[in-house]
């Protein structure tokens, strides 16, 4: 692996104005912590106190993006850096835009021919018999889902008609449109992408009804097996999908995709998460440590993806028209 120059000062970016903003706030402290350990120069910045426009810039930036959810992953942040000329981890703002907006996402992934459950989007005004009429075409068991948030935040599962009442309730909370998504049963799997290449995926076990948030960051007895694709060929099936997925959006450095695999061993995509969590219940981290990775070393790779795309960026032909 390449060095990261030591001129270079690493900006982590966390915190935010999102729901998400404690995540993040968490993510931010493990990565900086990290870094430092590895002798790197860190400073780190919250948008919520400091704008980047009023933000003191080092000399020679780069940012390590750990905000969650809008504004850090939704596309804004990056077309802020893209405007500012500094570096950042991740993917650029038009992929950022279409896999943050749920139903762009899978509207993308059906039209390049890759599974994803089948879904319908409703504005989250919409009246509740219409709502009902639309989950019946769906078919339940199906989940409710803000159709622009993470970390598993107002998404409930409706088992039947009955209990979609509750479910519609709590996604309606974040006042964007609801995505009704027919629910796959089965397992749950989620594979950690570097720059298109597919690191160990890990399937998922809890006890709850689906990955929430409490499973994914308060649940110390949710499991998590990191699963050689070499000997599995559930786990081979789920790499090559998140693969060719992450090919078509077009995403960089660390992003996650999640999964569910049916009783027929079928994958579907539920989505491509660009900005994965980076705290000790985190996924990513624990696929790059079968690897050998520490989360130093781990952002260290992410970081140098940045600057590799930024400096074929910077070659590009300029466009004077």
């Amino acid at each position: 692996m390449n060095r990261i120059p030591r001129e270079v000062s690493i900006v982590v970016v966390a915190g935010g104005e999102s729901p998400e903003r404690e995540i993040s706030l968490e993510s931010g402290a493990c990565v900086a912590q990290a870094l430092r350990s590895k002798g790197h120069t860190v400073c780190e910045v919250d948008p919520a106190e400091v704008s980047l426009d009023e933000f003191q810039w080092p000399e020679t930036p780069v940012v390590l993006n750990m905000l969650h959810g809008e504004y850090g992953e939704d596309g804004t942040l990056q077309r802020e850096l893209d405007r500012l000329n500094v570096p950042y981890t991740g993917s650029d703002a038009v992929c950022s835009k279409i896999t943050f907006h749920k139903n762009q996402a899978k509207s993308f992934l059906l039209e390049h021919g890759l599974s994803t459950p089948p879904f319908r989007l409703i504005d989250h005004q919409e009246k509740l018999p219409n709502v009902l009429q639309v989950a019946a075409e769906v078919g339940f068991p199906l989940f409710v889902k803000p159709n622009a948030q993470g970390s598993s935040l107002g998404v409930a599962v409706a088992y039947s008609p009955e209990n979609l009442y509750e479910a519609w309730g709590i996604a309606c909370e974040y006042e964007s449109p609801v995505l009704l998504e027919k629910a796959i049963v089965g397992e749950e799997w989620t594979v950690p992408m570097l720059d298109h290449v597919p690191l160990p995926p890990i399937r998922i076990a809890s006890s709850h009804p689906f990955f929430d948030y409490s499973a994914k960051y308060e649940d110390e007895a949710t499991r998590y097996s990191v699963i050689n694709v070499d000997e599995n060929p559930v786990a081979r099936h789920v790499s090559e999908i998140s693969q060719r997925a992450c090919e078509m959006f077009g995403t960089r450095g660390i992003c996650r995709v999640d999964l569910m695999v049916d009783e027929n061993g079928q994958g579907w995509i539920l989505e491509v998460n660009t900005s994965p969590g980076m705290t000790s219940h985190s996924l990513v981290p624990k696929s790059a440590a079968s690897l050998g990775w520490n989360l130093g070393e781990l952002c260290e790779r992410n970081i140098l993806s940045a600057f590799t795309r930024f400096a074929n960026r910077e070659s590009e032909p300029k466009n004077h028209d």
